[in-house]
């Protein structure tokens, strides 16, 4: 069966138990007419160093349970400072540390670059997962802002509009920057390529 096979799902489930996430998805793939619907199934998150490597196993897990066209989103928050710290650990450093964690990390450092990456991956019962990724540059702030967003969202200045943080940003407008949208509108263009 081709590759294109797979772009002829009329919905899309998204497998995730985090309803921003959702929101966010469900935003962006309304601009491309693809109908999206939650998925409440606890994918495997393998601990490893690439991203890309832990959506790809998560979505190949809830295909193998569930048999749906499904797309699983992972993504992390890479602190130059830090030698990349979170990254791909983003979720459990933010449940054990959260935000105040990394700022007390960061408390003295002077150069706060930082970036957001995130993959997009998707698959079916039939073909090995397609993958597609975002990412986007910014500053780690001095201080939580914003009650927007989740997660690391109240502590990233994204550089392409540095004076708010995800967290002070409506959903439309944080997905004309962030490193999901991006990686959500590759998928919902590779989707409808062949539509």
């Amino acid at each position: 069966m081709p590759m294109t096979s797979l772009r002829k799902h009329r919905v899309v489930f998204f497998a995730t138990g985090n309803t921003h996430k959702f929101n966010e998805a469900r935003h962006v793939l309304a601009e491309y007419n693809v109908a999206v619907a939650l998925l409440r199934v606890k994918a495997l998150e393998i601990q490893d160093d690439n991203i890309e490597n832990i959506a790809k196993t998560s979505v190949m897990e809830a295909v193998e349970r569930c048999r749906l066209p499904i797309f699983v989103e992972d993504a992390g928050l890479f602190v130059d400072a830090l030698n990349g710290f979170p990254g791909p650990y983003s979720s459990h450093v933010y449940r054990t540390i959260g935000t105040r964690g990394i700022l007390k990390l960061m408390k003295e450092v002077e150069k706060r670059n930082a970036c957001f990456r995130s993959v997009v991956a998707f698959c079916n019962s039939k073909e090995s997962p397609k993958s597609f990724q975002g990412g986007v540059k910014g500053e780690i702030s001095q201080e939580e802002r914003g009650d927007q967003g989740f997660g690391f969202d109240p502590i990233f200045l994204p550089s392409d509009c540095p004076d708010e943080t995800f967290a002070e940003m409506t959903i439309d407008k944080k997905n004309e920057y962030s490193h999901r949208a991006q990686a959500l509108r590759k998928f919902a263009k590779w989707l409808k390529s062949d539509s």
